[in-house]
Formats: structure tokens, C-alpha cells, sequence
């Protein structure tokens, strides 16, 4: 089968070491890019599942253990729960020592917000790999297309002769490197505003499921919730409620 004179074959055939490092380069940044859209799709699939459960399941349960178990492990929700229940027993049992320099409203939150800040920054991890692919890509391409287009005019001027069939092989193969630049780009940067949005709605219900819990465990009742059930299988009053 032949081989086309303007096709990504033949760039890397008659490219130099540069063209061919730009090339790889480009090829690097793209497998990097989409495995961080993938894996990171992945973790915000599961921690909106987590999410979901956090918002229905766990205050439908009928002890704080249940509740705990429904929102499974390995996500920022139940890592929120655990350091609340934590929190809760560490203060009962240096209450002596906490009492009179914390409150246990003020120790719980203060634990609840470290969990949550933890799994925010993790939730961070790779976008900036994104974001230094989708703005940088474009330029890696065009230094590329320079680069070549450089080496095309120095061919033609050595050879003489400057008709289109010598000119558009060269220039064409040259451009090629814009059109690579521009395809790692785009996804990047469409991955990246993805992500994005995805992270702040995992945030903010992280922020609201801390908020529920911070109620639960400091006036036994679900903040703005008459309902809730009790860690022993009561009805909680509401918030102020006696």
C-alpha cells in the first residue's frame, strides 16, 4: 500500500528530531489529558452515587451505624461522617480537658470542615494537568508548524523550484501539527470545565451533608428537619426543640 506524500506518515518520516519531539510530546499530553477526564469522571460518577445516599438513605436509616454503613466506604461522604462520630467521641471522652476550651459544637465543626477541605483538595488533583494541556497544546502545535514550515522554505530554496507540488506536501505535513495541537486542546479544555462544575456540586453537597451532621450531632435533630430518625430508632425533635 502506498504511502500518501501528505499524511502523518510521511511527516514523521522526512521530520527531524524536533518535529518528531513536538509529536511526541503532543501524543504525551493527550494520553495524560484523558486519563485524568476518565478517572476523575469515574470519581465524581461515585461520589454522586455517594452523594444521593448521603441525602436519602443515611437519614433514613434508623441508627447512626446504619446510616454510616449505607454510604459505603472509599467516598467523601462517609469519610465526613466518620470524622464527625469520631469528633463526638473524642470530645466525650476528654470532656474534661475539651469542655472548657472547646464546645463540642465548635470541635465538631472544626473536625467535619478538615474532612471536607481534605476531600476538596483531593477532588483538585489532575485539573491542573488539564489546565496546562488545554492552554499549552495549542502553542506546542504551532511551534511545531513553524518549525516545519522553517525547514519547507529552506528545502525549497535549496532546490529551486517553487511550484505547488513542491510547496503543499511540506507546508501541508507542517500544519498537521497545528491541527494535533488544537485536538489535545480541545477535549482538555472541555474535560477541564466538566470537572469543574462536577467538583463544586460534590463540594456544596458535601458542604450541606456537613451541615446536617454538624446539627445531628450537636441538637440531635436534623438541621430544618422535625423528623429524623434518632441513633436509637427514635423520633429527633427539631433544631431547638426540646
Amino acid at each position: 500500500m502506498e504511502v500518501s506524500p501528505y499524511g502523518l506518515e510521511s511527516l514523521w518520516a522526512q521530520g527531524d528530531f524536533v518535529t518528531k519531539g513536538v509529536a511526541v510530546l503532543l501524543v504525551a499530553m493527550s494520553i495524560a489529558s484523558w486519563y485524568v477526564i476518565v478517572t476523575k469522571a469515574l470519581q465524581l460518577m461515585q461520589y454522586r452515587r455517594a452523594g444521593n445516599a448521603a441525602g436519602h438513605e443515611f437519614w433514613d436509616a434508623t441508627s447512626l451505624e446504619q446510616g454510616t454503613a449505607t454510604l459505603g466506604t472509599g467516598n467523601p461522604f462517609a469519610s465526613i461522617a466518620e470524622a464527625g462520630v469520631t469528633a463526638m467521641r473524642h470530645h466525650e471522652a476528654h470532656k474534661g480537658h475539651l469542655h472548657d476550651q472547646l464546645s463540642v459544637s465548635d470541635w465538631v465543626t472544626l473536625s467535619l470542615r478538615q474532612a471536607i477541605d481534605e476531600t476538596s483538595a483531593k477532588l483538585q488533583t489532575g485539573m491542573a494537568v488539564l489546565a496546562s494541556v488545554g492552554s499549552t497544546a495549542p502553542f506546542v502545535g504551532l511551534f511545531g508548524t513553524v518549525w516545519g514550515i522553517y525547514h519547507a522554505l529552506v528545502a525549497i530554496g535549496t532546490s529551486g523550484q517553487a511550484s505547488i507540488d513542491k510547496v503543499a506536501g511540506p507546508v501541508g505535513e507542517a500544519l498537521i501539527m497545528t491541527a494535533l495541537g488544537l485536538a489535545v486542546a480541545i477535549p482538555a479544555t472541555f474535560g477541564y470545565n466538566a470537572l469543574v462544575r462536577g467538583n463544586k456540586s460534590t463540594i456544596a453537597k458535601m458542604n450541606k451533608f456537613g451541615f446536617d451532621l454538624h446539627a445531628l450531632f450537636v441538637t440531635g435533630a436534623r438541621a430544618n428537619d422535625a423528623s429524623t430518625p434518632s441513633a436509637n430508632g427514635t423520633k429527633l425533635t427539631a433544631v431547638g426543640g426540646k
